[in-house]
Protein backbone atom coordinates (compact mmCIF):
# COMPACT_ATOMS: atom_id res chain seq x y z
CA UNK A 1 0.00 0.00 0.00
CA UNK A 2 1.23 3.72 -0.89
CA UNK A 3 2.28 6.14 1.96
CA UNK A 4 -0.87 8.84 1.39
CA UNK A 5 -0.89 12.42 2.20
CA UNK A 6 -3.91 12.80 1.57
CA UNK A 7 -7.73 11.02 2.34
CA UNK A 8 -10.70 12.36 0.90
CA UNK A 9 -14.27 11.05 1.95
CA UNK A 10 -16.41 10.97 -1.29
CA UNK A 11 -19.87 11.07 -1.20
CA UNK A 12 -22.86 12.74 -3.73
CA UNK A 13 -22.89 16.13 -2.01
CA UNK A 14 -20.47 16.60 1.13
CA UNK A 15 -23.59 17.12 3.28
CA UNK A 16 -23.93 14.12 5.19
CA UNK A 17 -21.88 10.71 5.19
CA UNK A 18 -18.54 12.12 3.53
CA UNK A 19 -18.10 15.19 6.62
CA UNK A 20 -19.47 13.00 9.17
CA UNK A 21 -16.44 9.89 8.25
CA UNK A 22 -14.03 13.48 8.30
CA UNK A 23 -14.88 14.91 11.41
CA UNK A 24 -14.73 10.91 12.92
CA UNK A 25 -11.36 10.57 10.98
CA UNK A 26 -9.50 13.65 12.14
CA UNK A 27 -10.16 12.82 16.04
CA UNK A 28 -8.66 9.37 15.42
CA UNK A 29 -4.93 8.71 16.29
CA UNK A 30 -2.70 8.20 13.14
CA UNK A 31 1.31 6.86 13.21
CA UNK A 32 1.62 9.49 10.61
CA UNK A 33 0.08 12.64 9.28
CA UNK A 34 -2.57 12.33 6.67
CA UNK A 35 -4.44 15.63 5.40
CA UNK A 36 -8.30 14.25 5.46
CA UNK A 37 -11.05 16.02 3.56
CA UNK A 38 -14.37 15.58 2.41
CA UNK A 39 -16.05 16.23 -1.35
CA UNK A 40 -19.30 15.69 -2.92
CA UNK A 41 -19.98 14.24 -6.98
CA UNK A 42 -23.02 16.58 -7.68
CA UNK A 43 -22.23 20.31 -5.57
CA UNK A 44 -23.45 23.21 -7.73
CA UNK A 45 -23.14 25.23 -4.48
CA UNK A 46 -21.85 25.42 -1.33
CA UNK A 47 -23.54 24.30 1.88
CA UNK A 48 -23.33 23.55 5.14
CA UNK A 49 -23.54 20.00 7.03
CA UNK A 50 -26.98 18.42 7.03
CA UNK A 51 -28.65 19.11 10.27
CA UNK A 52 -29.10 16.09 10.88
CA UNK A 53 -25.68 14.61 10.42
CA UNK A 54 -24.58 17.79 12.54
CA UNK A 55 -27.36 16.85 15.06
CA UNK A 56 -25.74 13.19 15.76
CA UNK A 57 -22.21 14.28 15.68
CA UNK A 58 -23.15 16.89 18.13
CA UNK A 59 -24.77 13.86 20.55
CA UNK A 60 -21.09 11.99 19.85
CA UNK A 61 -18.96 14.98 21.00
CA UNK A 62 -17.99 16.58 17.80
CA UNK A 63 -19.02 19.22 15.56
CA UNK A 64 -19.33 19.90 11.70
CA UNK A 65 -20.58 23.40 11.92
CA UNK A 66 -18.33 25.02 9.75
CA UNK A 67 -18.27 22.44 7.25
CA UNK A 68 -19.15 23.97 3.19
CA UNK A 69 -19.81 21.47 0.95
CA UNK A 70 -17.05 20.76 -2.12
CA UNK A 71 -16.99 19.33 -4.90
CA UNK A 72 -14.48 17.19 -6.03
CA UNK A 73 -11.64 18.22 -8.60
CA UNK A 74 -8.73 17.45 -10.30
CA UNK A 75 -6.82 20.00 -8.12
CA UNK A 76 -7.79 17.53 -5.16
CA UNK A 77 -6.30 14.55 -6.49
CA UNK A 78 -2.50 13.69 -6.65
CA UNK A 79 -0.63 10.09 -6.62
CA UNK A 80 -0.57 10.42 -2.77
CA UNK A 81 -4.15 10.78 -2.70
CA UNK A 82 -6.64 8.14 -1.07
CA UNK A 83 -9.89 8.78 -1.95
CA UNK A 84 -12.90 6.34 -0.40
CA UNK A 85 -16.39 6.61 -1.34
CA UNK A 86 -19.36 5.66 0.12
CA UNK A 87 -21.24 3.73 -3.05
CA UNK A 88 -20.00 1.46 -5.88
CA UNK A 89 -21.67 3.78 -8.12
CA UNK A 90 -19.74 6.89 -6.57
CA UNK A 91 -16.42 5.37 -7.04
CA UNK A 92 -17.09 4.15 -10.81
CA UNK A 93 -18.21 7.75 -11.27
CA UNK A 94 -14.71 9.01 -10.14
CA UNK A 95 -12.76 6.29 -12.13
CA UNK A 96 -14.57 7.51 -15.21
CA UNK A 97 -14.21 11.46 -14.66
CA UNK A 98 -10.79 11.50 -12.84
CA UNK A 99 -8.49 9.13 -15.01
CA UNK A 100 -5.72 10.33 -12.51
CA UNK A 101 -7.01 9.15 -9.24
CA UNK A 102 -4.78 5.83 -8.97
CA UNK A 103 -6.53 4.87 -5.27
CA UNK A 104 -10.47 5.08 -5.66
CA UNK A 105 -11.91 2.89 -3.54
CA UNK A 106 -15.27 2.36 -1.50
CA UNK A 107 -14.82 2.11 1.99
CA UNK A 108 -16.10 -1.16 2.49
CA UNK A 109 -13.50 -2.14 -0.22
CA UNK A 110 -10.73 -0.95 1.45
CA UNK A 111 -11.05 -2.77 4.31
CA UNK A 112 -12.49 -5.81 2.65
CA UNK A 113 -16.28 -5.99 3.72
CA UNK A 114 -19.16 -6.51 2.02
CA UNK A 115 -21.72 -3.43 3.33
CA UNK A 116 -22.00 0.04 1.54
CA UNK A 117 -22.67 3.42 3.74
CA UNK A 118 -26.34 3.33 2.92
CA UNK A 119 -27.67 7.22 1.45
CA UNK A 120 -29.36 8.79 4.78
CA UNK A 121 -30.42 11.86 3.03
CA UNK A 122 -34.17 12.39 3.84
CA UNK A 123 -34.42 9.49 6.11
CA UNK A 124 -34.93 9.78 10.15
CA UNK A 125 -32.45 11.11 12.70
CA UNK A 126 -32.09 7.31 13.50
CA UNK A 127 -31.00 6.21 9.97
CA UNK A 128 -28.61 9.27 10.83
CA UNK A 129 -27.81 7.57 13.86
CA UNK A 130 -27.04 4.45 12.24
CA UNK A 131 -24.90 6.01 9.63
CA UNK A 132 -22.37 7.57 12.28
CA UNK A 133 -21.98 4.23 14.19
CA UNK A 134 -21.32 2.60 11.25
CA UNK A 135 -19.01 5.12 10.12
CA UNK A 136 -17.27 5.05 13.25
CA UNK A 137 -16.26 1.52 12.76
CA UNK A 138 -15.16 1.60 9.26
CA UNK A 139 -12.91 4.52 10.46
CA UNK A 140 -11.65 2.52 13.05
CA UNK A 141 -10.70 -0.11 10.53
CA UNK A 142 -9.45 2.90 8.18
CA UNK A 143 -6.97 4.04 10.63
CA UNK A 144 -6.31 0.28 11.59
CA UNK A 145 -5.03 -0.46 8.32
CA UNK A 146 -2.70 2.97 7.59
CA UNK A 147 -1.59 2.26 10.94
CA UNK A 148 -0.46 -1.25 10.05
CA UNK A 149 0.69 -0.26 6.83
CA UNK A 150 2.92 1.76 8.81
CA UNK A 151 4.68 -0.13 11.18
CA UNK A 152 5.46 -2.67 8.26
CA UNK A 153 8.17 0.69 6.95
Amino acid sequence: MKRYKKLIFVDADDTSRAPMAKVIMKTKPLFRPIEIDSRGLVVLFSQPINQKAEAVLISNGYSAKDHASAALSSRDIGEDTLILTMEEEQREKIREEYPEAEDVYTISEFLQMDREVEPVFGGPLTSYGKCYEMLENMISGIVEKLNEEELRR
